[in-house]
């Protein structure tokens, strides 16, 4: 899937937004995690396939979070990520919203720093959009070994802790 050989990386167009309500996290609507960062972890995730990629990230409170997993999958709470893919590869379009609350509690409950969480759950939104499920234990198990492999070029822990285990 993910290509660490690409000879150059595919054009990327990123946007970047944060929700109404974030301001006391994300002052002057500026994300965590620096725009250099998030464009290199993205251009790690994409499928070798992938010729362009338009990507815009955007942070929600809960309110808007739990609105739009209820509008676009029928389930009535707010979740981590959800990934909207308008075309997969090769000319990848997709929005990946995550609700900032929902990631900061996780964040804690898994002793993980904020910045390691949001950018699993980039690469994990990323490679949904490149056509990757986890619907079978098999397809599972192949995502997040590749999440796991991905993230640890960027020195963050494997979050599923599988990588050396046998």
């Amino acid at each position: 899937m993910a290509n660490p050989r690409r000879p150059s990386p595919p054009p990327l167009s990123l946007g970047l937004q944060v929700g109404p309500g974030l301001a006391a996290c994300c002052p002057d609507g500026q994300w965590p995690i620096s725009r250099p960062r998030l464009r290199r972890l993205i251009l790690a995730s994409l499928d070798a396939r992938t010729t362009s990629a338009q990507i815009t990230l955007r942070l929600v409170g809960q309110a808007e979070g739990r609105q739009l997993n209820r509008e676009f999958r029928a389930k009535d709470y707010a979740t981590n990520i959800l990934t909207f893919d308008y075309s997969g590869p090769p000319d990848l379009a997709a929005d990946l919203v995550i609700c900032l609350p929902i990631v900061q509690k996780e964040a804690r409950a898994q002793r993980k720093t904020l910045e390691a969480h949001l950018l699993h759950l980039v690469v994990h939104g990323i490679l949904h959009a490149c056509g990757l499920d986890h619907e079978s234990d098999d397809e599972a198990d192949a995502m997040e070994a590749l999440e796991a492999r991905i993230l640890a070029r960027f020195r963050i822990a494997d979050p599923y802790g599988t990588l050396g285990a046998s």
